[in-house]
């Protein structure tokens, strides 16, 4: 057992699930994340508690990617990285992080990237950047979208519920390994995670009944 499966062991069941509880978490369609092989787990971001109730909703240990800046921070930087997390340097090439990107996902682990490279002030989804798509075409993996809802208006003590929606992972077979290619897929997964948050929008109008988040649409 790896050490960050050590901390993820120790953290889902009491940094997981205090942030759980607190958000009022229900999670749609966990089934479909596969149990193994290395994958891009996709999705938007408004909130510093979207790592938490992601880590938790998945049933696999995720590796996030962090802004430089969060791992500079005394105690805290080393408390991420205790979990898989490493750093990335936003605004300019970081040719490390890709590295690191790709090697996790060829290592058959499950990389997590909060797509629009940063939160999202509107409580809508944003723009997708290229990152995820070019790892998933260059490591031939498949991309497993996820929308986040309800953390745009969370606060501690709010009680706002959080939800979050799975979808299928999507196989970006015949897509060139290049700037053509990532720029097509993402256009296909900012799609398909404005698709889950928009069914989860209305899932939440209706005080969150059970149900299964939409299939993918067909390319």
């Amino acid at each position: 057992m790896s050490a960050p499966d050590v901390a993820w062991a120790i953290g889902r069941p009491t940094i997981g699930l205090a942030g759980a509880l607190a958000s009022r978490l229900k999670v749609y369609g966990k089934d479909r994340v596969p149990p193994t092989g290395g994958c891009v787990v996709a999705s938007n971001h408004f909130s510093w508690l979207d790592p938490v109730v992601l880590g938790v909703a998945s049933p696999r240990v995720v590796y996030y990617m962090a802004k430089m800046e969060a791992h500079r921070v005394p105690g805290f930087g080393a408390f991420i990285r205790a979990f898989g997390c490493f750093p990335v340097r936003r605004g300019e090439s970081d040719r490390e992080a890709v590295r690191t990107m790709r090697r996790i996902v060829a290592d058959g682990h499950a990389l997590g990237l909060f797509v629009e490279g940063t939160r999202q002030r509107s409580g809508v989804p944003g723009d997708v950047q290229p990152g995820a798509a070019m790892v998933a075409l260059q490591e031939s993996a498949p991309i497993v979208p996820v929308a986040i809802h309800g953390s745009q208006l969370w606060t501690p003590g709010s009680r706002q519920p959080v939800s979050i929606a799975w979808g299928e992972p999507m196989v970006l077979e015949g897509l060139p390994k290049g700037g053509k290619g990532y720029k097509e897929a993402s256009v296909l997964l900012q799609a398909e995670i404005r698709r889950l948050w928009d069914w989860l929008v209305e899932i939440h109008e209706l005080d969150r009944p059970d149900g299964v988040p939409p299939t993918a649409a067909p390319r």
